[in-house]
């Protein structure tokens, strides 16, 4: 029995000689018991460092002394909280003018009594104390300024997502120190139409004080330059503000209303009706699914339809994403063939969009929820200071912790608190959305946000990757359901962003010819979407979003800015070119030499740099060496 089972025992013997007091605060930690018998003292670290007994402490001297308990009365049943409250109130009151006194005391006699243990602070114009210390007590006196008494109102600021101008404005406020509630009209559309009420347009952003309309950006910093900014506030935000004025937008409740999927009535009396098993197909064991027969007579006696109606809705339940063949061969056949519904792939349970049960709502447009995707990730990294000026720095931990991702939507309970923005209900439509609708610049911005996106997510969820079986979890494992199929961080990039090429040091594609996934594969690989790709480390670009209107455009910034960073040195002298290890890892992306590489590079080059390359690229007698750079795997936090 060890020292901790011992002191178990005697607790259980001898609990009126020992004192149990919790270890840890707010953790739970660990109960350390100090047993007092024979005046024996024992401590005991269990082989964790820490010590398990907290010892005995001197109480301070100008704590008031404890007094002997008063005798135990005995009371009647008919004891009352109301008929205490007086001797409560007492005992409060007789506490707190001990206490009082105690402070007061030494107070009179700083200047004789220079004890370490205590730090006072006076106010040098009121010689009033504004701060002391006792050992294990803070105590912080700071009486309320004439602003915080003269603004008790609110600052209300209507944005949206990826202006300039509510950028300005979110951090003209945050650099005068006021706090203000913020409605991102992208992402509350609703508040929209509120606004178009109020005002008359929907222009941001809007600034209003106790709900009355101030004006825009240039309001603002018109009363900040002639120095009515302070006085308006005191004047308008004086007073609380009234109930009719706009409310914070409530996170926990969509803005959005969902239509149910019409066939849903037919999906869930097949769910109920069909016999759904285990079988041997083809020398593979395939689980929960049905035969396509089996299928089309169940619809034909629920619909009370014929047989061509039974194939035709059973078909476009397929092409809805609410069964699939179990091996893709087609999308529904009336004969010798086998489907599963979405929730019972194999696959679904590693997927991080998805809950429970599938979304059995009516798949929205993929332009809407790619729009969508953007507006939101924008107003993520916009809003609170989630991601650094410069979006090279990204705080995950608020992000977790943010109002933004506090919609339960994720299979795991602990995550359900953590993340919700796309995911609880843009990340369910990607269920069922039909990516083939996509435009090509649709597309592209779409799977560069949804990478970017997933990137967050994993790190929230699963951590950044510190080794090669992290890497593997993060970049293969984490997994999305997106158009009734898996997609992993990988797939996004090296199966669609590059034309289904094989990742480095692969020797496979990720989509045979069968897959269904490959016509989502573009036509012509667009060597910048690495520089549109955030891995969460220090190494990689910085976190952007991307619109499908200007996606080429912001493509090339990217570029541009990555390289005008880190992404190259030029030793001119040496005749060497320092280049990212993007470039080599992906280095077939980029051209078929190195000359064709640093040729291309050129195109995304300013200033030096682009002079030192032209002079190096010009002598084509003399080599041009090339070196790659560490790639820094560390978390871009």
């Amino acid at each position: 029995m060890n020292p901790i089972d011992i002191h178990s025992e005697q607790h259980k013997a001898d609990d009126g000689d020992q004192k149990t007091t919790p270890e840890g605060g707010e953790n739970g930690g660990v109960e350390a018991t100090a047993v007092a018998k024979g005046g024996i003292h024992q401590t005991n670290d269990n082989g964790s460092g820490r010590n398990q007994y907290i010892p005995a402490m001197r109480a301070h001297v100008l704590l008031p002394r404890p007094e002997p308990p008063k005798p135990r009365v005995e009371r009647s049943h008919s004891f009352s909280i109301a008929g205490s409250m007086p001797l409560i109130g007492k005992y409060i009151r007789e506490r707190s003018t001990s206490l009082s006194a105690a402070v007061l005391n030494h107070l009179s006699s700083l200047n004789e009594d220079t004890d370490d243990d205590i730090v006072v602070k006076k106010d040098s114009l009121k010689l009033e104390v504004t701060e002391f210390k006792i050992p294990g007590v803070k105590i912080i006196v700071k009486p309320k300024g004439d602003e915080e008494d003269q603004i008790r109102g609110r600052i209300t600021l209507f944005t949206k997502s990826n202006c300039e101008n509510c950028i300005a404005a979110r951090k003209f406020f945050r650099e005068k120190g006021h706090r203000y509630v913020e409605i991102n009209i992208d992402v509350f559309t609703k508040k929209a139409e509120e606004l178009m009420g109020r005002t008359g347009d929907a222009e941001v952003p809007k600034i209003f004080f106790n709900g009355c309309l101030i004006g825009g950006l240039e309001t603002l910093k018109s009363w900040s330059e002639s120095g009515e900014l302070e006085e308006k506030m005191k004047e308008l935000l004086g007073p609380k503000c009234p109930e009719e004025a706009q409310e914070a937008p409530d996170y926990g409740i969509d803005d959005e209303e969902d239509e149910e999927d019409e066939m849903v009535e037919v999906v869930n009396y097949l769910r109920r009706n069909l016999p759904i098993q285990d079988r041997l197909i083809k020398m593979k064991m395939v689980k929960s699914c049905f035969a396509g027969t089996d299928t089309v007579e169940a619809i034909i006696n629920y619909l009370d339809c014929g047989r061509r109606k039974g194939i035709a809705t059973a078909k476009m339940m397929a092409q809805k994403h609410f069964i699939h063949h179990v091996f893709g061969e087609n999308d529904f056949e009336n004969g010798n063939h086998y489907y599963r519904f979405l929730e019972h792939e194999p696959f679904i349970m590693g997927c991080f969009n998805f809950r429970t049960l599938t979304n059995d709502n009516e798949p929205k447009a993929a332009s809407v929820i790619a729009d969508k995707l953007s507006k939101l990730m924008f107003a993520i990294v916009e809003m609170d200071g989630y991601v650094s000026d410069n979006r090279f720095h990204v705080d995950y931990l608020a992000l977790s912790k943010s109002q933004e991702f506090r919609r339960p939507v994720c299979r795991i309970a602990f995550f359900a608190s953590l993340w919700a923005i796309m995911y609880i209900k843009l990340g369910r439509d990607l269920q069922r959305i039909n990516l083939t609708l996509f435009t090509p610049n649709e597309s592209l911005s779409f799977f560069l946000n949804l990478y970017n996106a997933m990137v967050i997510h994993a790190v929230i969820s699963i951590g950044h990757p510190v080794g090669i079986l992290d890497n593997k979890a993060f970049f293969l494992d984490f997994q999305y359901v997106i158009g009734g199929y898996p997609y992993s961080l990988n797939i996004i990039e090296n199966g669609i962003l590059r034309n289904n090429r094989k990742s480095p040091y692969s020797l496979t594609k990720f989509f045979n010819k069968e897959d269904r996934r490959l016509h989502l594969v573009p036509m012509k690989l667009n060597p910048l979407i690495h520089f549109g790709l955030c891995k969460g480390t220090r190494s990689s670009p910085k976190l952007r979003f991307f619109t499908a209107q200007n996606v080429q455009e912001e493509l090339k910034t990217a570029a541009m800015d990555y390289f005008q960073n880190e992404g190259i040195e030029i030793d001119l002298e040496q005749r060497t070119v320092y280049l990212t290890r993007i470039i080599k890892w992906f280095s077939s992306d980029f051209g078929e030499t190195e000359k064709d590489i640093l040729k291309w590079v050129l195109n995304y080059l300013d200033g030096r740099n682009a002079e030192h390359l032209k002079n190096l690229l010009a002598d084509e007698e003399d080599t041009i060496t090339i070196v790659y750079q560490d790639y820094d795997w560390s978390g871009n936090l």
